[in-house]
């Protein structure tokens, strides 16, 4: 039984097929193993078109979908999966309450972006009974509370690595344009570029710490900190604590959601 998951984000959209025989929902003993994708990709919001000549002779049970890209992307994937294959149960992920192992203690649950509650539960999934930080490092950032026993906390929204960049240099007279994938030699740069760079990423790594360290304050316990998302690799040595990468985070929450559907 294949399974259709598809993570609209704001740039790019990413899915994978999944079989839902191939891993069991819900391992009792950290790490879980992690879904067996039977294919993965990604396109750019321009490039959706292009998702029928992929899914070309695929037969699914479900599409699963996290969007928050938008009403325009939800009609043209919606459009093109009633092409390609008619009759193909859709279903919109969306926030709730209480949903696949995790509890969502936003003060109104709907509220919570659909793509971070994924992230969460794909991350209690692959390490469950331990409390996790769950950094989505993207276009946003978003840093995210869970307890051991699944509870979502709450978390922090800031502008991603790239958007800070190019948000300080757009507003400040005669700042360069800083490529995100610029990296960092050392925190107090001696250059305007690196010093823009030095203090963006500061800022993200800064996040991230101070929630793991807060976290473990209200805990009394060891944290777990989860990251994921597309600029994670350009923070990851800067961190300077132990931390658990982990592709594809929104794919693994849905794929644990399927499963945990009744039939």
């Amino acid at each position: 039984m294949s399974q259709l998951l598809i993570d609209a984000g704001n740039t790019r959209i990413k899915w994978a097929v999944a079989d839902s025989n191939a891993v069991p929902a819900g391992s009792v003993s950290p790490p879980a193993p992690a879904p067996v994708w039977q294919q993965i990709a990604s396109v750019s919001h321009a490039e959706l078109d292009t998702l029928k000549t992929s899914w070309q002779g695929m037969h699914f049970t479900l599409a699963l979908i996290s969007n928050v890209a938008g009403a325009s992307i939800k009609d043209k994937l919606t459009a093109l999966l009633q092409e390609m294959q008619p009759g193909l149960p859709i279903d919109w992920f969306v926030s709730q309450e209480d949903i696949a192992g995790l509890h969502n203690g936003y003060r109104n649950p709907a509220q919570l972006g659909c793509d971070r509650l994924a992230s969460m539960i794909g991350a209690h999934y692959l390490f469950p009974h331990q409390s996790l930080i769950v950094a989505t490092c993207g276009t946003a950032t978003t840093v995210d509370a869970v307890t051991a026993d699944g509870a979502f906390k709450g978390g922090m929204i800031l502008p991603g690595l790239k958007l800070m960049a190019e948000s300080l240099a757009r507003h400040t007279a005669q700042l360069p344009q800083v490529a995100e994938s610029t990296d960092i030699a050392t925190v107090f740069a001696d250059n305007t570029d690196q010093a823009i760079v030095s203090g963006c990423i500061s800022a993200q790594v800064g996040a991230i710490v101070r929630a793991v360290n807060t976290l473990q304050q209200q805990e009394n316990k060891a944290i777990h900190c989860v990251i994921s998302g597309g600029a994670a690799p350009y923070l990851l040595h800067h961190l300077g604590m132990p931390y658990q990468y982990v592709d594809n985070l929104v794919l693994t929450g849905l794929f644990v959601v399927a499963q945990s559907s009744p039939d």
